[in-house]
């Protein structure tokens, strides 16, 4: 069975850690021939790229897929994309975020690929935007779900906005959770000499936050109860690991607020980086606005941290009031600083908390467990197509 997945771009980030952790996996089993189609990995956020240099012909990059809207260039990447699947005759094209996803489900139907899918890392449409933006990307994947067999999401969330935005069917969805390698998570340990390269102290209570420093990912509404938090708990220090267009910013209003001693800036910080900073971390944080099930929460959780986290999108299907950390809706700036000072003043809150978080994440988020499941999936798909009667031939090659 040959499948091709697409991305529009691997820069560091949840869906393309996802994308990434599929291909390679589902590359290793019986029967598959997987490979990946991505737009150019450009800006500050970083890039994935590498993560193929021992399986170089697993990835092929179309110079004009990119994210931005440009008539011009689409139209190229849509013909480029029609012309490798009608090249490579895959029996699946699997896509993925906003730009490849419309065009690569296009495309492949143009190609008559049999069987189309779209994941569905976050959502693209909803009160973060314009109601003309919205209106043009509800269209967008309406006229796109007609040619698509099935949907994956990373929530339940995401199925249920979808639908109630008449796009697909219900038979149509399936929850596959973002799965990544667990083992990392779970041996992280609090070690002082990391924390020393951060300028943390071994009693300060550290609240981490993993995000792009961009719009809606929340960095403001921490800023905004920051001198709070720091005057009740003066050896509380936030870190803040990500890049993006916006750091500039923050490092200027952590300045005029003169708490440079309490934030960290790291900068990007690779994939295989991450558990070691969490474990540094003593709660984590994620103020998204808009984020389909964000990694950093169940990430942060196998590694027995509890969290804080906005009741937006799929966050509310790890992040359970109590059990696993502090749900909060959008914008309650005084529910937010009430749950990190509780974190702060409680260890034994902290430590039941990640415990069960633990629990949780090791029975849903294994990656072996996603890929099991895709696997399952694009079995399932393909017998559906097989003839129910005279000599049934193989769906696939």
């Amino acid at each position: 069975m040959r499948v091709l997945h697409v991305i529009t771009r691997l820069i560091i980030g949840g869906a393309q850690e996802n994308t990434i952790a599929s291909v390679l996996g589902l590359r290793l089993k019986d029967g598959l021939d997987v490979r990946l189609l991505s737009g150019p990995t450009v800006g500050p956020e970083g890039s994935l790229e590498s993560e193929f240099a021992a399986a170089p012909d697993a990835l092929e990059v179309i110079p004009d897929l990119t994210r931005p809207v440009h008539p011009w260039k689409d139209w190229r990447a849509l013909r480029r994309l029609g012309r490798e699947f009608q090249r490579w005759r895959p029996d699946i094209v699997h896509t993925h975020s906003g730009k490849a996803g419309i065009l690569g489900r296009l495309a492949a139907a143009r190609a008559q690929v049999p069987i189309i899918l779209h994941t569905i890392h976050g959502p693209s449409f909803g009160p973060f935007q314009s109601p003309p933006a919205n209106w043009l990307f509800r269209s967008a994947e309406r006229h796109a779900s007609k040619v698509t067999s099935h949907f994956v999401a990373v929530a339940d969330a995401m199925t249920r906005q979808y639908l109630a935005a008449g796009i697909g069917q219900p038979g149509q969805y399936t929850t596959i959770r973002s799965g990544f390698s667990l083992a990392p998570y779970l041996s992280a340990a609090n070690d002082p000499t990391l924390r020393a390269k951060w300028g943390l102290a071994p009693d300060d209570f550290v609240v981490g936050k993993i995000a792009r420093l961009f719009k809606l990912k929340g960095h403001d509404d921490l800023f905004a109860i920051a001198p709070e938090l720091v005057s009740k708990c003066p050896r509380m220090k936030f870190l803040l690991i990500g890049d993006g267009p916006w750091r500039g910013r923050f490092e200027r209003r952590t300045a005029a607020l003169r708490l440079q001693k309490h934030f960290v800036f790291t900068g990007l910080v690779t994939p295989r980086e991450i558990p070691g900073m969490i474990g540094i971390m003593d709660a984590v944080i994620h103020l998204s606005r808009r984020e389909g099930l964000p990694r950093a929460l169940p990430q942060s959780l196998a590694a027995g941290k509890p969290v804080a986290a906005y009741d937006c999108d799929g966050a509310g299907e790890v992040c359970v009031q109590d059990e696993t950390g502090f749900l909060i809706s959008p914008g309650d700036l005084a529910g937010l600083a009430r749950s990190l000072l509780r974190l702060a003043e409680d260890s034994g809150l902290r430590e039941r908390l990640g415990r069960r978080g633990r629990e949780l994440v090791q029975a849903q988020f294994g990656i072996e467990k996603m890929v099991d499941d895709l696997y399952a999936l694009y079995r399932r798909l393909a017998d559906r197509r097989r003839p129910s009667s005279g000599n049934p031939q193989p769906a696939c090659p």
